[in-house]
């Protein structure tokens, strides 16, 4: 094996492909060293232990999905002044959540902490506050709809209870949609590097998405 520029972020990397292949637990040093050609000792130079490595590819993990937004940055003003109906609003902003999904270092980070929060409590929080997030961003959109007339005027309370309603279909349909993606991806594993993007995209969790939350918001219109 040649000499490698090799860094903590590679390391990481190295270990979500890996785990991406055969889960968190099944994935040794000798298998990071692998993806990486070098040799296993050169690890010890970056991380004190594998458990080291772990717990680092946790919180980057977290870092990433922090970023995730299914709100995108001024929407809220734009609702309030384009006529797209509500419907269409969540249509978008739904089909754009999704689509973040299909970049391969994403894909990747969101199937290993979803498995990890089973194993590790920091891995669990982050499952949690991302999904506090996605509520609190859907609530947002329901008040703003409702303030400019798009949809009935409700309680608090009720809206909260859409809100809810509305992520719960959101995050399902997502992860019926990467766990749909994940094994496609398996079933061509010589799709290689970028194989998301080499393989035809399957809408059938997007369309369920959007036409349960379309459902959903009939209720109140």
């Amino acid at each position: 094996m040649g000499r490698k520029n090799v860094s903590q972020e590679k390391i990481i990397q190295a270990f979500l492909a890996s785990a991406f292949e055969k889960s968190a637990g099944a994935t040794s040093l000798s298998d990071i060293a692998d993806y990486l050609e070098i040799k296993k000792a050169s690890l010890y130079n970056h991380f004190q232990s594998r458990d080291a490595m772990y717990e680092a590819t946790v919180y980057h993990c977290g870092k990433c999905i922090e970023e995730i937004s299914f709100l995108p940055e001024k929407s809220l003003e734009n609702i309030k002044t384009n006529k797209s109906t509500a419907s269409q609003v969540f249509k978008k902003f739904i089909t754009r959540y999704f689509e973040l999904y299909d970049s391969e270092p994403l894909f990747q980070v969101y199937t290993f902490i979803r498995t990890e929060q089973y194993f590790n409590r920091e891995a669990l929080n982050i499952v949690q506050n991302e999904l506090k997030k996605i509520n609190d961003e859907v609530f947002s959109i329901i008040k703003v709809l409702t303030e400019c007339g798009k949809l009935s005027n409700r309680n608090e309370k009720e809206l909260k209870e859409l809100a809810s309603s509305i992520t719960v279909v959101i995050i399902q349909q997502r992860d019926f949609y990467i766990a749909t993606r994940k094994e496609t991806v398996r079933q061509n594993p010589d799709c290689g590097a970028g194989s998301l993007f080499a393989l035809p995209t399957d809408d059938k969790a997007l369309s369920e998405a959007v036409k349960l939350v379309e459902n959903l918001i009939k209720i109140i219109m």
